[in-house]
C-alpha cells in the first residue's frame, strides 16, 4: 500500500498517474462498503453505489480543492446516492453491534454498552441475538436524518466536524441530532423491550 496520503494520490491521479486511482479505490472501497450496507442492506446496491461513487471521484477529481481531506468528501459522495437508492426503493437499514462509538466522550464503548446505558430493564437481560433484532427494529423507528448521524458517528468514527462536511449542517446541527438519535434510539428499545417482556409473560 502507498505511503502516499489520499489528498497526494488525488493530486497524482489528476496528473495522469494511472496507479493512484487504483490506489485510493483499493484504500477506500472496503469501507465506503460497509457505510452504504448499512443503509441499503443490499449487497448489490451496495457495490453499486460504491462503483458510482468513485466513478464520481473520477469525474470530478480536477473540481476538488486538495486543501481539503478527501475521505469527508468520498463519504458526502457516498451518503448522497445511498439516499437516492432509498428514496427509490424505500428499503430498511442494517447495523452491527460491536463498533466503537466515536464520541469523544465515549471513546472504546461499543453500541452494545451504549444500549446497556440507554435500554435496561433491571431484571430482565436480552441475548446477544434478541438485542439485534431490537436494535434493527428501533434503527427502523428513525427518521433518515437520525440514523444517518448514527451511523457516521458510531460505525464510522468520523468527528462532528466531518460529519457537519459530509452532511452539509451546522457543527451544532450534527451535535443536537446525534443526541436526538441516541434519546429517540433508547426510547425505541425500550419500547422493544417492553413488548418482548409483555410476550414472555
Amino acid at each position: 500500500m502507498s505511503r502516499r496520503t489520499d489528498e497526494q494520490l488525488l493530486a497524482d491521479h489528476i496528473r495522469g498517474d494511472p496507479e493512484a486511482f487504483r490506489l485510493i479505490v483499493t484504500r477506500h472501497s472496503r469501507e465506503l462498503y460497509d457505510f452504504v450496507f448499512r443503509f441499503t442492506r443490499s449487497s448489490a446496491a451496495a457495490d453499486d453505489v460504491v462503483q458510482e461513487s468513485f466513478l464520481q471521484v473520477h469525474v470530478s477529481a480536477d473540481r476538488f480543492d486538495l486543501s481539503r481531506r478527501f475521505k469527508p468528501w468520498l463519504f458526502t459522495i457516498g451518503a448522497n446516492k445511498a439516499r437516492d437508492w432509498l428514496r427509490a426503493r424505500s428499503r430498511q437499514r442494517e447495523v452491527a453491534l460491536d463498533a466503537k462509538i466515536a464520541g469523544d466522550d465515549d471513546a472504546g464503548q461499543t453500541f452494545l454498552d451504549l444500549l446497556a446505558d440507554q435500554a435496561h430493564a433491571p431484571g430482565q437481560q436480552m441475548d446477544v441475538e434478541e438485542k439485534r433484532r431490537a436494535v434493527r427494529r428501533g434503527i427502523d423507528r428513525l427518521p433518515p436524518a437520525l440514523c444517518e448521524a448514527l451511523v457516521l458517528a458510531y460505525f464510522h468514527q468520523f468527528t462532528y466536524k466531518e460529519m457537519a462536511e459530509i452532511l452539509d449542517i451546522p457543527l451544532g446541527t450534527v451535535k443536537s441530532r446525534l443526541h436526538a438519535a441516541v434519546g429517540a434510539f433508547g426510547r425505541a428499545l425500550r419500547h422493544e423491550q417492553k413488548k418482548g417482556q409483555n410476550l414472555s409473560d
